[in-house]
């Protein structure tokens, strides 16, 4: 699926915290790891390829560092595209340059401005990375009945093959939502024929054990609470949706996700 995985990193110690993560990933699936740094000025750059390289080194893999003038979400991708097969992987934020503010900035960015899948790592600051991690195991797949949020499914289903994970559909029946529409009872078992429906239906087509869960409450809260749940788990979803999923642009379910830190997220604008 991927034969490269580039890391933007900007120096600090918090977005290296996505190394242990990306480092286990590049473990099960063989692809080459790159750390890329943007440099905005020229005297500094050999300074930092030198750093660079010697972080590059501890984790087996590549040294990118560019000077870059302007959009650094744009030389993300382009570097990306140079390429073929890469799989961008960013923490939500950082410390300046490359990794400046939230996810509404240069991760964002590049979401918009590739169209591809990319995968966004808030690592715990409480309980940060010490050593490698372990693989992942379970790549769970929110889906509310649309469209939108179906067309994550051909990409997740690779990549739970990629990482020889296992996939879980999941759907979401949140109460107040359901009350406020005047939704009658029901829902659970109409929830759990959808979400049943489409983990059978993968399982069919793909030839792979798929499982599948409704959960209840708050979207932003039921599905970064079962990802945590599972051991080595990741979250994989296009970045709008229906309405159980309440539209999960990057303001809520993606972002709550990330705003508690631990959760990766392999993620697309549709």
């Amino acid at each position: 699926m991927y034969t490269r995985i580039l890391v933007p990193v900007d120096g600090s110690s918090f977005s290296n915290q996505m190394l242990p993560l990306v480092g286990a990933i590049a473990q099960t699936t063989g692809a080459q790891l790159a750390l890329y740094r943007a440099v905005e000025k020229s005297d500094k750059l050999a300074d930092v390829e030198r750093e660079l390289q010697a972080v590059a080194g501890q984790h087996g893999a590549q040294a990118v560092a560019a000077e870059v003038h302007g959009d650094v979400a744009e030389a993300i991708r382009q570097e990306a595209d140079r390429v073929p097969g890469t799989l961008v992987a960013i923490t939500s934020h950082g410390r300046s340059g490359v990794m400046r503010a939230v996810l509404g900035s240069t991760a964002l960015n590049v979401l918009r401005a590739g169209g591809k899948p990319i995968l966004v790592y808030r690592p715990d600051e409480r309980h940060p990375a010490t050593g490698a991690a372990a693989a992942i195991q379970h790549i769970v797949m929110p889906l509310d009945g649309s469209p939108l949020s179906e067309s994550i499914i051909p990409e997740a289903v690779q990549l739970a093959k990629w990482l020889k994970a296992r996939l879980v559909v999941v759907s979401v029946i949140d109460p107040e939502a359901t009350r406020s529409a005047g939704i009658v009872a029901g829902s659970d078992v109409m929830e759990s024929a959808y979400v049943h429906r489409q983990a059978s239906n993968i399982q069919r087509d793909h030839g792979m054990h798929v499982g599948w869960e409704v959960l209840h409450g708050d979207p932003q809260e039921a599905i970064p609470q079962f990802v945590r749940s599972l051991p080595n788990a990741m979250l994989a979803m296009t970045t709008r949706g229906r309405s159980a999923v309440q539209s999960a642009l990057l303001g809520s379910v993606t972002a709550a996700a990330l705003r508690e830190g631990g959760v990766p997220v392999y993620t697309r604008m549709p």
